[in-house]
């Protein structure tokens, strides 16, 4: 990995830049800090968790407040979750995405400022947290993240991750969204929830409350906890700061499409 991963190289850029909203040809003011350096601001607050007054003028990036907004317009318009699908695709055409199953499992997290989707925490000495909910395939790409408060039961967000899977292109017929089957531990233990997940053709393979866990369970689900180790090293997302929930999962989203953009570079063992 690059000394400097918040620097953009120029194959990603090429993906990024045709999803980012236009500036008006004859817009007021000063003219505004490239794109290209004000998303490279955006990952370097990301990457370190850094407040964005923090942010050293000296990098080039532009402000704190010019990053802050660039990244409140852009998740506006959807670029994120629009770069997170292209992604998908491109893993999906190369064969990189296990459909036969999909994992999910949730995270605390703290919650430094309050805000939206927060509540003091009963597994962190009452702090204010929140909780990240994930879903990946079974290699442990991320599929999908949704952000809650931290007193929020995994098995009320399984419906809510698995139709949030984006429909992934790459391969000849209809883009595919759904996996064969849903691991799962026994929080998500619901007899409602496995009628819906066959009512959308996926097997749950879900652990019973006061049963023994499903035989290998543990061995097959292990990937879920390996995606949540890679989200949270972008420190921005192992703490919340942002107040608001909106622009946190914009960062979420942004994590999820660069783990992606790893695994497509990664050499591929012969």
């Amino acid at each position: 990995m690059s000394t400097r991963p918040w620097i953009v190289d120029d194959d990603l850029w090429a993906l990024i830049e045709p999803l980012l909203p236009p500036w008006p040809e004859k817009s007021p003011g000063p003219q505004p800090v490239a794109d290209r350096l004000c998303l490279q601001g955006i990952l370097y607050v990301l990457h370190n968790g850094i407040a964005w007054q923090l942010l050293p003028l000296e990098l080039g990036f532009g402000s704190e407040q010019t990053c802050w907004r660039r990244l409140d317009r852009w998740q506006q318009a959807g670029v994120f979750d629009q770069l997170h699908r292209i992604l998908l695709a491109e893993l999906n055409a190369v064969g990189e995405l296990d459909w036969s199953r999909a994992c999910v499992d949730g995270s605390h997290i703290r919650a430094k400022k309050g805000g939206a989707d927060t509540v003091p925490s009963s597994v962190d000495r009452r702090k204010t947290g929140s909780k990240h909910h994930l879903i990946c395939d079974g290699r442990g790409i991320p599929l999908k993240v949704i952000t809650t408060a931290a007193n929020v039961n995994d098995v009320t967000q399984t419906l809510a991750l698995v139709d949030g899977v984006p429909p992934v292109a790459g391969r000849p017929g209809r883009p595919r969204r759904r996996p064969e089957a849903l691991l799962g531990d026994k929080g998500y233990d619901s007899n409602a929830h496995r009628d819906e997940l066959r009512h959308r053709r996926t097997l749950p393979v879900i652990s019973r409350k006061g049963s023994p866990n499903i035989k290998g369970l543990g061995k097959l689900r292990y990937v879920v906890e390996q995606t949540f180790a890679l989200l949270h090293h972008f420190k921005r997302l192992a703490v919340r700061w942002e107040r608001r929930t909106d622009l946190h999962d914009a960062f979420g989203s942004l994590a999820c499409s660069l783990i992606c953009w790893r695994r497509l570079r990664k050499p591929k063992n012969n």
